[in-house]
């Protein structure tokens, strides 16, 4: 049997993903701009949100209901441009991971489809 991201991964790993990550982010000038909100509570409901996504326990849904992630973003301009230095973010902290090729291309994988949906101004 074929076990989730979340399996593989475990909270350890998601939690310096989510770490990475927002370092990353609340550092780069072209879209920090995006991300208002206290960087503690943004990586813990990113965090709850990743586990969930990742095919884990529904922490996310459990504290907040659905995540309709194109809806709660809504309220921010989100550009083509904005969605690429995301998920240059997001690749450089899963390159940061040091797994194996398999499970970084998946994880990797994991994240355009998403990043894409969020895009809501052209």
């Amino acid at each position: 049997m074929i076990s989730s991201l979340y399996e593989r991964l475990g909270d350890q790993t998601i939690q310096r993903l989510v770490e990475g990550f927002y370092n990353r982010i609340y550092n780069n000038s072209k879209i920090q701009h995006l991300f208002k909100t206290e960087k503690d509570e943004v990586m813990r409901k990113q965090y709850l949100f990743l586990t969930q996504f990742f095919g884990g326990p529904s922490k996310y849904s459990d504290e907040f209901g659905h995540p309709k992630m194109r809806m709660r973003h809504m309220k921010q301009v989100i550009r083509e441009e904005d969605k690429d230095e995301w998920l240059r973010c997001m690749f450089e902290s899963i390159d940061d991971l040091n797994l194996d090729d398999k499970l970084t291309f998946e994880l990797k994988a994991a994240f355009p489809v998403l990043a894409n949906h969020m895009v809501n101004s052209r």
